[in-house]
């Protein structure tokens, strides 16, 4: 293991810091090559076959121009599932996990959940495992990713109606819900010089960002269409952009919602909000 730990350090330093590099070295001898947690951590000596041996020399080429490694596993485990990723989609990031636990932690079992912009499905798969009794259904205007999200819902177990909509142009048809969750494009054009170039090079640009003449652009079109789509009552959750909290606060309420909670992440981010849509008069 020693060879091979020294191997991989030789050939991404350069690339990559030192504990990107430990963490890379753990996730490609463990996940990738399949040697045991303890033949790792004890450094055992170690015969990779043929096969490993070309599957470590690809990961590492792949490595070298900033893939993120988890569309060269071809997964990402999320609120202790498994998920299917491809370039079609966004990485699952584990504040979003903190949304989902969010929401499954609020809802009382037999809710109707709408996800917008589902990506891999990992929202909508996670909320399907976590509330087994809610009828959720997945909206997103990509089929690619939709493809992804069906067969990761499939491997998973879960139950969601996945259908291609694109939200800007989506018209309300009548149907409702309890509670819409999205976690829409919101890095702004001109927040790209600060990101890695895992992302920024590797990462569908249309999940990723909005013009910076308009960051709230799917924010406000969500909640414009939420007074329609959600039930009285219903909880309408969003992943926010951490410069922009404020902001959407004040665009909900000049929408009506009220009940509104800005939540931070576990790196103290402005991250989450929940806001619900008010009641009229003689509705329960």
């Amino acid at each position: 293991m020693k060879a091979i730990a020294k191997h991989i350090n030789e050939e991404l330093s350069g690339c990559y810091s030192a504990g990107e590099i430990s963490a890379l070295t753990r996730i490609i001898a463990v996940e990738l090559l399949g040697i045991s947690q303890m033949a790792f951590y004890l450094k055992d000596d170690i015969t990779l076959t043929t096969e490993q041996e070309t599957q470590l020399d690809n990961a590492i080429e792949r490595l070298k121009k900033q893939e993120p490694i988890q569309y060269i596993l071809g997964y990402c485990d999320f609120c202790g599932l498994r998920f299917k990723v491809t370039p079609a989609t966004l990485i699952p990031r584990p504040e979003t996990s903190e949304l989902v636990e969010w929401i499954a932690s609020e809802a009382i079992g037999k809710e109707s959940i709408l996800d917008i912009g589902t990506g891999s499905g990992c929202i909508a798969v996670s909320l399907a495992n976590k509330i087994p009794q809610s009828d959720v259904t997945a909206w997103d205007i990509s089929p690619d990713a939709l493809t992804v999200a069906a067969e990761n819902s499939k491997a998973n177990g879960s139950a969601v109606t996945f259908e291609q909509v694109d939200i800007l142009a989506y018209q309300p048809t009548g149907e409702l819900f309890d509670i819409i969750v999205s976690n829409p494009p919101y890095i702004k054009e001109n927040e790209k010089e600060a990101m890695h170039a895992n992302v920024l090079d590797w990462e569908p640009h249309t999940a990723l960002f909005v013009p910076d003449s308009d960051p709230l652009l799917f924010y406000r079109t969500i909640a414009e269409k939420g007074l329609t789509l959600l039930k009285p009552g219903g909880t309408l959750y969003f992943e926010i952009n951490r410069a922009h909290g404020q902001e959407t606060i004040d665009m909900l309420l000049s929408l009506g919602y009220t009940s509104i909670e800005l939540h931070k992440d576990f790196a103290e981010n402005d991250r989450m909000i929940r806001a619900v849509k008010p009641k009229g008069k003689g509705e329960r």
